[in-house]
């Protein structure tokens, strides 16, 4: 989607020379078509195909970016309609909800969020007004007016978006009956516009709420016996043939830390049965996750899905908002991660090995200097994924080709993921993403540290070629 005629620097650098290169680089890739590889848009809304029911439910209720800066100010969850997951009742008025949201916008002043949010009035609705509690009814009706029209629905806002090819996330609980219904109607399956990816870790972190449960679960779907570790890995096993059928080309895994450890089987099976007897502790958990990952790298050169690994999350921190709430809705923090340690049994085991693709992540910007960059560069099996989360913002952008290019390269990165649930934000974070890469270019141009050429072919590497590349998702047309 094309940059709005009023911002056209948006992002840019300030001085002269670099911001004409930068302008001249982004016009390579404004056009180019999204690849998004990782994120968390509910398959369904796709596979349904419905109207969106209004501003509200589209744009506040499922974004925890916005809802937790709310909270912090104390505005509850409830008020801006998150469901609870007691049942107890939450505000259902779209337009109190919008104007509750409105009147406290001048929290967002400086955040990312406040940017993405202009930007999808400007490109996606073509509103111009700025949000206030003064303009809030105005543009809440502007946006239902349209959401009612079939060029605002779901799949016809896919293809205006460019969106090449769109990954969700889905548990190995999950029977796959929406990604069945796009795959019948076109749109799914391998080789498909809207892929799944195969994410485990219900299955797999014993502090995961109902975990022994999942696994029962687990079993019944894969038809293998749970009860006992070869079982378990079978029915992991025919889960992600299950989902390679479906489109996956990667596993996705969010654990607390980056540990791995290789165990024995009669290890791992002790591990695994005293869990499901209850008894295991917070130690045998962290164990057995750590264990897991080197077995799904296994898996992975097996059956060839690229392997994400997403750690340094404190899930459900704030217990009031997870007790309240549930999962996913703002109250997770990030921590500390090492990684060197951490990863060495992995490593050591699979990471020369060409034909296995791990793609880490952070949200501990420390380590992008001192350890992801090195690592990445050292090893043909690993990847540094862009940053994420707490750190999709244009400094931390700016940041991470610093710190990580000059000992990795720019072909040891995986290219954006954009991580959102909020689907009409889709196109601005990937827009985003290529100011700021077309930003760190002019400088290396205007440094002569980079032939405008090369820069020119490493800007659409960076948003189309390498995530094709990385995540297995077809021809890269190079």
């Amino acid at each position: 989607m094309s940059a709005p005629s009023d911002r056209p620097d948006l992002l840019f650098p300030s001085e002269p020379s670099q911001r004409a290169i930068a302008r001249e680089l982004y016009a390579l890739v404004r056009d180019r078509p999204l690849i998004s590889p990782h994120g968390h848009v509910d398959p369904g809304i796709l596979a349904d195909d419905l109207a969106f029911p209004d501003p509200a439910r589209l744009i506040i209720v499922p974004d925890h970016y916005l809802t937790r800066m709310l909270l912090s100010q104390g505005v509850t969850p409830a008020e801006l309609g998150v469901p609870a997951v007691d049942g107890e009742p939450v505000e259902t008025d779209g337009r109190t909800i919008w104007r509750r949201f409105a009147a406290h916008w001048h929290l967002f002043r400086g955040t990312p969020s406040r940017l993405w949010l202009e930007e999808t009035f400007r490109n996606v609705f073509g509103i111009e007004t700025r949000l206030s509690a003064g303009t809030a009814d105005e543009i809440y009706d502007a946006i239902s007016a349209q959401l009612g029209q079939p060029e605002f629905r779901p799949r016809a806002l896919f293809d205006r978006f460019n969106i090449e090819v769109l990954a969700t996330t889905e548990s190995p609980l999950d029977e796959l009956g929406r990604h069945a219904k796009l795959a019948a109607d076109g749109w799914g399956g391998p080789g498909g516009r809207v892929i799944t990816t195969f994410r485990p870790d219900n299955v797999v972190d014993m502090e995961f709420d109902g975990w022994a449960e999942n696994v029962v679960r687990l079993g019944e779907i894969a038809g293998e016996d749970t009860g006992r570790y070869p079982g378990y890995l079978a029915a992991l096993r025919g889960r992600r043939q299950a989902f390679i059928a479906a489109g996956a080309t990667s596993s996705d895994h969010g654990h607390p830390t980056a540990l791995t450890l290789r165990l024995g089987e009669a290890e791992a099976s002790t591990l695994y049965e005293r869990g499901l007897r209850g008894e295991a502790t917070a130690e045998d958990a962290e164990a057995f996750r750590a264990h897991m990952l080197v077995e799904f790298a296994k898996m992975s050169i097996e059956d060839g899905l690229v392997m994400q690994l997403h750690p340094g999350s404190v899930r459900n921190h704030n217990r009031w908002l997870y007790a309240r709430h549930g999962r996913d809705v703002g109250g997770d923090i990030p921590q500390a991660t090492e990684y060197l340690h951490a990863l060495t049994p992995l490593l050591d085991a699979y990471g020369n090995d060409p034909r296995l693709r791990v793609v880490v992540y952070t949200l501990d910007e420390y380590t992008f200097t001192r350890e992801l960059a090195p690592l990445a560069g050292g090893y043909a099996a690993l990847y540094l994924g862009a940053p994420w989360w707490f750190l999709d913002s244009p400094e931390v952008l700016r940041r991470f080709r610093e710190a990580v290019t000059e000992t990795a390269g720019f072909y040891n990165t995986a290219g954006f993921v954009d991580d959102t649930r909020a689907f009409c934000s889709i196109p601005v974070r990937h827009d985003v993403a290529r100011r700021i890469d077309a930003g760190f270019l002019a400088r290396l141009v205007a440094e002569d540290r980079l032939p405008l050429d090369e820069a020119a072919e490493t800007i659409v590497d960076l948003a189309y070629h390498l995530p094709k590349k990385v995540f297995k998702l077809g021809s890269t047309d190079r």
